[in-house]
Formats: structure tokens, sequence, C-alpha cells
């Protein structure tokens, strides 16, 4: 089967409402749900703080238009990925990249955090688009913008529907990824943010989870499956750990506080 055939294949098993009824029916299904909600909240909570800071130059008006059509073109770019992506994740050489990506992400950002720290708050500050860049020299403020967060959104996206695949490759996981991972970050980030402000610890979880879904992926490169007890397992170990490490941290801090 080719990757055209492939795609309508995919995308044609969304309206298969049989298949829906075994998924929803399912405690495993619905495990692997809830991983993704995780998941795609918690990266998201970070994805939608960089397209604030982006869009930010803009009147408010504008900018409400600026992370509509990046949205748009969010959708489109992951349901092409998810198609094209069923057809090579066949393929062993697509999964070990895939994995090596995926660990580059998390171990960036535990060197980038370790920059991070010493940046001034002014650094901070000016993260935002470069005015004078090509895309706003070429396009125009509003539509350089526009092209600018469509790019990001398309980094997003390629790092979410990874994501999706390193948890499991069934179409429903990655349709339903692909589906979240795109409303997380308009929709709900503002609630993981609030939650990550409350417990910080949860970021570096987010990325210890992705290290994992990429040893997962790698792991199947060699025909070597993780049960899925297993995988929830560590799972519930990686945010029990954070809880832990959150409330020592805050004890530390109380007790320097009161000394």
């Amino acid at each position: 089967m080719g990757i055209f055939e492939t795609i309508i294949d995919t995308y044609a098993q969304f309206f298969n409402w049989e298949m829906w009824g075994e998924v929803l029916t399912d405690p495993v299904s619905w495990g692997y749900i809830g991983t993704l909600v995780i998941l795609e909240g918690l990266l998201s909570a970070d994805n939608a703080l960089v397209l604030a800071v982006m869009v930010k130059h803009l009147p408010p008006e504008q900018r409400r238009k600026a992370l509509f059509y990046g949205l748009l073109g969010a959708y489109l770019f992951r349901f092409i990925a998810i198609g094209i992506g069923v057809y090579l994740i066949e393929f062993s050489w697509v999964k070990i990249l895939g994995a090596a990506y995926l660990a580059y992400l998390a171990i960036k950002y535990f060197m980038d955090r370790r920059k991070a720290a010493n940046e001034t708050e002014d650094e901070e500050e000016n993260k935002g688009i470069n005015k004078n860049g090509i895309l706003i020299r070429t396009f125009g403020l509003f539509w350089g913008t526009v092209i600018s967060v469509e790019l990001m959104d398309i980094a997003f996206s390629v790092d979410s529907v990874l994501a999706a695949f390193g948890v499991s490759n069934q179409v429903w996981v990655l349709l339903i990824g692909g589906i979240l991972g795109v409303l997380m970050m308009r929709g709900v980030a503002g609630v993981f943010l609030k939650l990550i402000d409350k417990i910080p610890e949860l970021e570096a979880t987010a990325y210890i989870l992705i290290l994992i879904i990429a040893v997962k992926m790698l792991l199947g490169v060699f025909d070597i499956h993780i049960d899925h007890i297993y995988f929830f397992g560590l799972l519930v170990i990686a945010f029990g750990a954070t809880f832990v490490v959150h409330f020592r941290n805050k004890k530390k801090a109380e007790q320097q506080g009161e000394a």
C-alpha cells in the first residue's frame, strides 16, 4: 500500500464506529488516552507560553488572528503527518530517528534549563520575534508573525506526533493525540501553566516521560515491546517521584525561610 492509500485508510478509520466502540470500552485504551492528555497538557503549556511571547508585539485583535491562523495550519500539518507517519513508522530507521530526536529533546531541555539559570531577566524579555528578521521584512509585521507562529506550531507538532507514535502506533491513539495536542495548546494550556506554577517539577517530568517514550520506541526496533502494565507503572512512578521531590523542595524552602 502506497503513502496516499495509507493516508486515506488512516482517516477512514476515524469514522469506524466499531473501532471507537472497542476503544472506549477498553480500560487500556483509557490509560493511553490519559497518558496523552497529561503529556500533551504539560508540553503544550510551555509551547503556548512561547507562542504568546511571539505575538506579544501585535495589537490584541491581531494576536488572536495570528494564533488562529497558526491553529488551522497546525491541524492540517498534524493530520498529514499522522497519515504519512502510519506508513513510515513501519520502517526501523524511522523509529530509530524518531527515538533519537525525542531523546535529543529531553536532553536539550535539561541542558537549556541549566543555561536559563544563568540568564538575566532582560535576556528573557528579548526572546520574542526579531522585528528585523527576514520573514517580517518580506511579508510585513502581521503575516511575517503568522508564518513564524505557523513554523513554530509545525515544530511543536513534530514533537507531539512523534511522542504519540512512541506511546502506541494504533491509529486511534495517533488521531486523538493529534487533536488533543492542538486543543491543549490553545484551550487548556492556561490550566497546565497554573499547575506547573504550583508544581514546577512537573515540567521536568514531562521531558522524563519523553525520554521513556524514546526508549520504548527504540526497543520496538528490536521487537522488544513493553507491556502496557509496565509502561503505565513507569508513568505512575515518575509522577509519584515528582510529588515527593516537590514536597521535599517546598519543605526545604520553608526551612530556609525560617532560618
